[in-house]
């Protein structure tokens, strides 16, 4: 509801594809949300966030072809503290 607020375009589980040699699985994954093809949100309901969903933000991002995610875990006492910024520097 708030990005529908704010006016930004986006799109919710978006399905990305997998390829290794020659197998493609066109839906192999599903990111969260992609904010104006800029950003990709990835949620949580988790007791702390770890390595791993990291990772997973990371595999999306290089996936998706784009440099900037969001991690948001919503298990914290206050949501900023679950904010996670995660950036593809390959």
């Amino acid at each position: 509801m708030e990005l529908k607020k704010a006016g930004l375009m986006f799109k919710k589980q978006v399905r990305l594809p997998l390829e290794y040699d020659s197998v493609k699985i066109p839906r192999a994954y599903v990111a969260d949300f992609i904010v104006e093809n800029t950003v990709l949100v990835e949620l949580k309901t988790v007791d702390q966030l770890l390595p791993v969903h990291r990772a997973q933000v990371l595999t999306y991002l290089r996936i998706a072809k784009l440099q900037k995610g969001l991690l948001i875990n919503f298990r914290v006492v206050r949501l900023k503290d679950g904010i996670k910024s995660v950036i593809l520097t390959d």
